[in-house]
């Protein structure tokens, strides 16, 4: 089948104009929330923990913000946005139409991506307001930024397919993501551990991929960036077989 760039456009565009429909509320919820993170954590606490590695409690919090608000943006987004079609029974049109499961799937994913982007500068620029943060490594951080946002967006793919109902659809964002983000070291260094805790934090997968984002900060890290990096290649392959496998056999769509 020949590569149907209009209807690809035309549920990229879709959603990126329900995004702008709810700009305000899906802008402010983030910005607010980072607002505080950096007022109770940065502020208060920040008056205790002086620097760390270096760094002040504030700035050194920054990669783990943005990291968490990355991962829960990026799921969300596509997972609403695929099950929203399945809820109001849409999807058969998209299943009918001309158009290869790859292409949907692209679509979905590349909007989702896209406006956890968007979000994700807006939160960088907010930070900016409360602490110093300099970019040590601003294209790996790019680079970082792109490949969790495209690999978490279709991991939210994969989870709004999956899901029945919207409490189903919210388990993984609120009761998994957000957890191990805030005990994968967003928030602290791995050394202010003790040696036990330290070792089961090794394996919170999330703790890589927020090392990798401070160390193209700031050139800091408790791992080899190549560990970071290959944990994301790792986990976006095992996404694309996932969403693949399940669209192959219609799994919850095709009834």
């Amino acid at each position: 089948m020949k590569f149907n760039l209009h209807a690809l456009k035309a549920i990229y565009f879709h959603e990126m104009d329900r995004f702008r429909r709810t700009l305000y509320q899906s802008l402010l919820s983030p910005v607010l929330s980072t607002s505080l993170y950096f007022i109770v954590f940065g502020s208060v606490i920040g008056d205790y923990v002086k620097n760390i590695d270096g760094i002040s409690y504030g700035s050194y919090i920054v990669p783990g913000l943005l990291m968490l608000t990355l991962l829960t943006q990026s799921i969300s987004n596509t997972s609403f946005g695929i099950f929203f079609p399945k809820f109001n029974g849409t999807i058969y049109e998209i299943l009918a139409a001309p158009i290869s499961t790859f292409e949907v799937v692209l679509a979905f994913v590349g909007a989702g991506a896209t406006k956890t982007l968007i979000v994700g500068v807006i939160i960088f620029i907010t930070s900016l307001f409360f602490v110093d943060v300099s970019v040590k490594y601003p294209f790996l951080m790019i680079f970082l930024l792109v490949l969790v946002a495209f690999t978490f967006a279709l991991f939210g793919f994969l989870i709004g397919l999956m899901s029945s109902n919207f409490e189903q659809m919210s388990i993984v964002p609120t009761l998994v993501i957000t957890p191990m983000v805030f005990l994968g070291g967003s928030l602290y260094s791995l050394d202010m551990l003790p040696q036990f805790w330290q070792t089961v934090t090794y394996f919170n997968p999330v703790v890589y991929l927020i090392n990798g984002m401070r160390f193209s900060f700031y050139g800091v890290s408790d791992f080899n960036i190549w560990i970071s990096i290959t944990c994301m290649v790792i986990f976006l392959v095992m996404c694309v077989t996932a969403v693949s496998v399940l669209l192959k056999k219609g799994y919850n769509i095709k009834q």
